[in-house]
């Protein structure tokens, strides 16, 4: 079984001048027979998200026209732009939308579905996808409309931006993506305005931004984000508020949104395993977006100088939306327009920074949380989830049930380097059921290839054990694929286990449920509307990996060595004396300084190759 929308990296696909021709002739040919008599251009089967769509048809169109000049695309272009303004401009309140502030304002706006009160829910973000489609759509017209048509949709589009901005409340659905389109919206607007009212389209829009979307932002990791959906950060959706900070920054030269972008940028980078994996979110857990991606993950990969196209998208929309017969559809066509238009270049090399949540060398990655707890463990193509026991989600020692990594106190961490070797140092303190401090002194090396985990703590009573992840997914190169085991090694004894009880709070990684759906089982809300990071944290128990304390530890202190990667001989040795714990194994020796670290109470490690 294979995951359903996380296959190719987004920088994989090719991105010259010739093969975006290749794409734009493919949705010429395709429009030009879909083209209805009225002007129609979409898809028969489009029911949601249709408000925009045949307006984003346009736009490709009138790209294609500028970069072909084909004689076909002028005639078609303008009789399209007349289906979308007479047809798709809705001008009456939709019955049942809730988010008004102004009733009966006569301003123009989209609705998700055509049908009065079907679902006007949507119709907020309908209305942004169909100001972008009309920016675009006025960026294009020299030479294809008369200035009739387009002094109707430059009219159209300014009652677009001010039904967003006036007539509703502003991000009704708390999705950061929407928001920073709707700003992109009213800068793009801006520039087709006589100077005065350009400049105050243009002033609000950045203090729209400012007020509505930075001031609230969220932090996790160390960064703050642009709230989607309520939480932090979502692995399909965050990548296209990425693209619109990147547009934002293109078009205006502000900037607080190149800031902003670097740092989202920095963080998406430190989540993704050096495979492109990543899981979790608000709105959805392993749904990954496609060509709507790739602006924001191309701009900014070349800004902080990392390998973000590394992304695993939904490469079945890897050049535009399609409905399900893999024909194109207008949604988020605006995005493919800017993609094309922007020439920067994908930086295709990891940077060499240390990133205090992220630990990455060759095929090896550990991505931690705000915790510095691993959220996500890459080794030998084998992708690891905190595992859960007893309704505690994490990697650390378990004792009676109880799991040692939630932090009380600071958490320090040193990163080293050491000819082929990487490693990380997480020191944390922890409480325990007994109210005894105790800390947590967890290192993490890598050559590249395999990932060694030491855990020391201080003696524990009972028999306690290692909680050392759940395996759950494996990289086919071009495609993610479930699995329930993984290559890992334990210096004491290693037990796979499964969950004993059924029911959808027990994740069992041998069955054919995937995490999100069985995260939107948990969550409290329908798919697609409950929080599924939420909904996961009821889990009570899963499939996980359980090591037992390595032989040869210091009295005084409870050590757990595992090495994920390729089998072979492991018989790490230890020492304890005043200068701290000295690990020795097959590839290094390190040394890990008492709880207490430095001075400044800073960790310390030393770290020599074998």
């Amino acid at each position: 079984m294979h995951l359903p929308r996380q296959l190719g990296a987004l920088h994989d696909l090719p991105d010259t001048p010739q093969a975006y021709d290749a794409v734009l002739a493919d949705v010429t040919e395709q429009a030009l027979a879909r083209l209805t008599p009225e002007g129609n251009l979409e898809h028969p089967d489009c029911v949601d998200d249709i408000g925009d769509t045949s307006l984003g048809i346009t736009s490709l169109l009138a790209l294609a026209w500028h970069r072909t000049k084909d004689p076909r695309l002028p005639e078609a272009v303008r009789h399209s732009l007349a289906f979308h303004l007479r047809e798709r401009v809705y001008t009456d309140d939709n019955p049942g939308y809730p988010n008004l502030r102004i009733r009966n304002s006569a301003l123009p706006y989209a609705r998700y579905t055509l049908e009065a009160g079907a679902h006007p829910i949507g119709d907020w973000p309908s209305t942004v996808w169909a100001l972008l489609q009309a920016v675009n759509v006025l960026d294009m017209t020299d030479g294809l409309v008369d200035d009739d048509q387009r002094a109707e949709l430059l009219q159209v589009a300014q009652g677009y931006w001010r039904w967003l901005t006036e007539a509703t409340f502003f991000n009704p659905q708390e999705a950061g993506n929407q928001a920073i389109g709707c700003v992109v919206g009213g800068l793009m607007l801006a520039r087709h305005l006589p100077s005065g009212e350009g400049e105050t389209v243009r002033s609000r829009a950045i203090s729209v931004y400012v007020d509505e979307i930075r001031a609230h932002r969220v932090r996790d990791r160390g960064a703050l984000l642009p709230p989607e959906h309520g939480g932090a950060y979502d692995n399909n959706y965050g990548p296209i508020s990425l693209s619109f900070l990147a547009q934002a920054h293109r078009i205006s030269g502000e900037g607080i949104f190149a800031e902003d972008g670097d740092a989202l940028a920095h963080y998406i980078d430190a989540r993704l395993t050096d495979g492109g994996f990543d899981n979790g979110g608000p709105r959805y857990s392993e749904q990954h977006s496609g060509f709507e991606s790739v602006l924001g993950l191309r701009y900014f990969s070349a800004r902080i100088g990392s390998d973000l196209g590394r992304y695993r998208g939904d490469t079945r929309w890897g050049r535009h939306a399609v409905k399900a017969d893999g024909a194109v559809d207008g949604h988020f066509a605006w995005m493919l327009v800017w993609q094309i238009q922007d020439t920067t270049r994908w930086h295709r090399t990891p940077s060499t920074t240390p990133a205090r949540h992220q630990l990455r060398a060759g095929t090896v990655s550990v991505a931690f949380d705000s915790r510095m707890t691993p959220s996500l463990v890459e080794a030998a193509g084998t992708y690891y989830l905190p595992a859960a026991v007893n309704r505690q989600h994490g990697f650390g020692p378990v004792v009676d049930g109880f799991l040692f990594c939630r932090p009380m106190g600071e958490v320090r961490v040193r990163d080293v380097r050491a000819d082929r070797l990487t490693a990380k140092l997480v020191t944390k303190p922890v409480v325990g059921r007994d109210h005894v401090l105790r800390h947590v002194r967890s290192l993490y090396v890598t050559d590249g290839t395999s990932l060694w985990t030491t855990v020391a703590v201080e003696r524990l009573p009972g028999a306690p054990y290692l909680l050392a992840g759940l395996p759950y997914a494996a990289d086919d190169g071009d495609r993610v694929r479930r699995i329930a085991d993984g290559e890992v090694t334990s210096a004491g004894e290693l037990r796979l286990t499964h969950p004993q009880s059924d029911g959808v709070d027990h994740f069992d990684a041998r069955s054919d449920l995937t995490q999100e759906q069985a995260a939107f089982a948990l969550a409290a809300d329908p798919r697609g509307y409950g929080n599924p990071d939420e909904g996961w944290s009821h889990l009570v128990s899963s499939t996980a990996l359980e090591a037992e304390p390595a032989p040869g530890a210091p009295e005084d202190l409870h050590v757990f060595a595992v090495r994920y990667g390729p089998t072979g001989p492991f018989a790490p040795t230890f020492a304890h004396d005043g200068s701290g714990l000295t690990v020795r194994t097959e590839a290094f020796t390190a040394v890990i300084s008492e709880a207490a670290g430095d001075a400044h109470g800073e960790p310390e490690l030393t770290l020599t190759t074998s």
